[in-house]
C-alpha cells in the first residue's frame, strides 16, 4: 500500500435515534443514524404482520366478506 493516501480507520460509535449504540469500523469517528436493526420494522418483524393484515382487510372489503365474531 502507498503511504499517505489512505484515510484513517476508526472504531466508530454508531448512535441511533431510538437510543441503541454499537461500535463498528469506519473512516468517521462518530455516526448518527435514524433507523437501526433494533428499531427497523423489517428486523423487528412488525412489517410482515402489518402488511398481511392490510391485504386481508382489502380482500374482505373487495369481496364483501363479513368478519365473524
Amino acid at each position: 500500500m502507498k503511504e499517505g493516501i489512505h484515510p484513517n480507520y476508526y472504531q466508530a460509535k454508531v448512535v441511533c435515534n431510538c437510543g441503541n449504540e454499537f461500535v463498528t469500523g469506519s473512516t468517521k469517528e462518530d455516526i448518527h443514524v435514524e433507523v437501526c436493526s433494533k428499531c427497523h420494522s423489517f428486523y423487528t418483524g412488525q412489517q410482515k404482520a402489518a402488511s398481511a393484515r392490510g391485504r386481508i382487510d382489502k380482500f374482505n372489503r373487495k369481496y364483501g366478506v363479513k368478519a365473524e365474531a
